[in-house]
């Protein structure tokens, strides 16, 4: 079992006895959601914990729509309880990198390759990405580091 999991899981308890019914009911909400997409498929699979973020990251994202949605419809109770159970869930997330963050990752991960395999050209972005991608994973838009990476290597 994943160790953000067994947080989870831990976390439930604990706002059962602190008498959070907001949190308990969002982490109660977000491990069903886990128990679902590991049982739905073929065969069940168990999430690790890259997989856990990236669905934690999706139903805070969904949270968030959903708050704008009430509040465009007139509703700001509810958007204010969405809001905050996304608050809940973020709490569990990776903190975010900062731009400089993020550039120094990709900088250090395409001189690492360089020194072993020379200088890198466009058509290698793929090899300099798979690094860069794992050390970044969901802490930082993907898209502006493929950016990032374009640049440095043009």
């Amino acid at each position: 079992m994943s160790t953000l999991k067994q947080q989870l899981k831990s976390d439930v308890v604990a706002h059962m006895k602190a008498g959070n019914k907001t949190a308990l009911a969002t982490v109660r909400n977000v491990l069903g959601e886990i128990e679902t997409r590991e049982k739905s498929g073929k065969t069940p699979v168990e999430l690790d914990d890259a997989q856990t973020i990236s669905l934690l990251q999706k139903e805070a994202a969904k949270r968030r729509d959903t708050a704008v949605i009430y509040t465009g419809a007139g509703e700001p109770g509810r958007a204010s309880a969405e809001i905050a159970e996304a608050e809940v869930i973020e709490a569990y997330l990776p903190q975010p990198l900062t731009a400089g963050e993020a550039e120094a990752i990709v900088n250090g991960a395409i001189t690492d390759l360089e020194s072993a395999q020379g200088p890198l050209s466009m058509r290698q972005m793929g090899l300099a990405m798979k690094p860069i991608t794992a050390k970044i994973a969901g802490r930082f838009d993907g898209k502006a580091v493929s950016d990032m990476v374009r640049k440095r290597l043009s």
